[in-house]
């Protein structure tokens, strides 16, 4: 709970309540316009409820490209979600059953129910870390093979690297190698910002490794290639007309995938073959020759890397 005036006097909803409340509310209030906010937005929208999406910063999950932001806004206010963006909570408060919500800008919003969706804390409090030197409450630093020290290791949310359950699963497997003995070294392609990860509205956002920002601001001769993601012969039978944008995020020096994000209609199982060329640093070149069926939605490639110039 970020330390706004009366929050936790009026009793919010994290993301547990979130997922398992057995009422619709009249009215969800959602505090933060990131994935969850964006995520549990559209799903109660959908379950009925009027709901409004609170961010404080310009665009909704303001991480990704900025084409998937404006889609995904577009489409939760083509669906009747109100968003408030640029101005932060200053004040909340509770009285006969309606959650009030002060902005900085000087306006108000009010519903029934608040939920705030702005991040997750470490839950690692009472674990004694203390005892062996280490601060509690906080995300716990590890090594490439998740070791805090000689003998004790931490995978998942609790060191704050990546807070994805694929990412958990994979950091237990490398755990599991050094423990085991084995070589263990997690990649750094694949961990942290540079994650595989996929935001469930409609239209979808998949995305690895790097977005044309974040990847100037690493200092990497970027260039983006775009393409609508319905523009292939498999959009005319799935997706057809649906708003999209596929790109991919190309390192010009060394002709290779740093980046890509797919929005558009159901593309979340894209995602695996854009992670495969991201870690494995597969030369432009040799993509090009991964030829995709005909007509799948896959021919999405051939159409980027056709952009691209090969």
């Amino acid at each position: 709970m970020p330390p706004i005036p009366g929050l936790t006097a009026a009793k919010p909803w994290t993301n547990i309540e979130g997922t398992t409340s057995k009422a619709v509310p009249d009215h969800l209030v959602v505090l933060g316009g990131g994935v969850a906010g964006v995520e549990l937005g559209e799903a109660w929208r959908s379950l009925g409820a009027r709901v409004t999406i609170v961010e404080a910063g310009p665009r909704v999950i303001a991480r990704e490209e900025e084409f998937a932001s404006e889609l995904v806004r577009a489409a939760l206010s083509e669906r009747g979600i109100e968003i408030s963006l640029g101005s932060k909570a200053t004040a909340v408060s509770r009285e006969n059953g309606q959650v009030t919500v002060e902005l900085e800008n000087g306006d108000t919003v009010q519903g029934t129910e608040l939920l705030v969706a702005i991040g997750r804390q470490p839950n690692t409090a009472d674990l004694g870390l203390e005892s062996v030197g280490l601060d509690p409450g906080k995300a716990i630093e590890v090594d490439e093979a998740m070791r805090v020290n000689g003998w004790l290791y931490a995978i998942g949310d609790a060191n704050g690297r990546a807070l994805l359950t694929h990412m958990g699963k994979y950091q237990g497997r490398v755990a599991a190698d050094a423990i085991l003995g084995r070589p263990a070294r997690i990649d750094p392609l694949a961990d942290g910002a540079l994650s595989p990860r996929v935001i469930f509205t409609d239209p979808n956002v998949a995305a690895v490794g790097h977005t044309l920002a974040s990847a100037q601001e690493a200092g990497i001769a970027a260039r983006a290639v775009d393409h609508p993601s319905s523009g292939v012969a498999g959009g005319s039978f799935y997706g057809r007309g649906a708003p999209g944008t596929s790109r991919l995020v190309v390192d010009e020096d060394r002709r290779v995938v740093v980046g890509a994000t797919f929005c558009g209609a159901e593309v979340a199982e894209w995602l695996h073959a854009a992670t495969i060329a991201v870690v494995a640093e597969v030369p432009l070149e040799k993509v090009w020759h991964a030829v995709p069926a005909f007509p799948t939605r896959s021919e999405v490639w051939l159409r980027l890397l056709e952009s691209y110039g090969l």
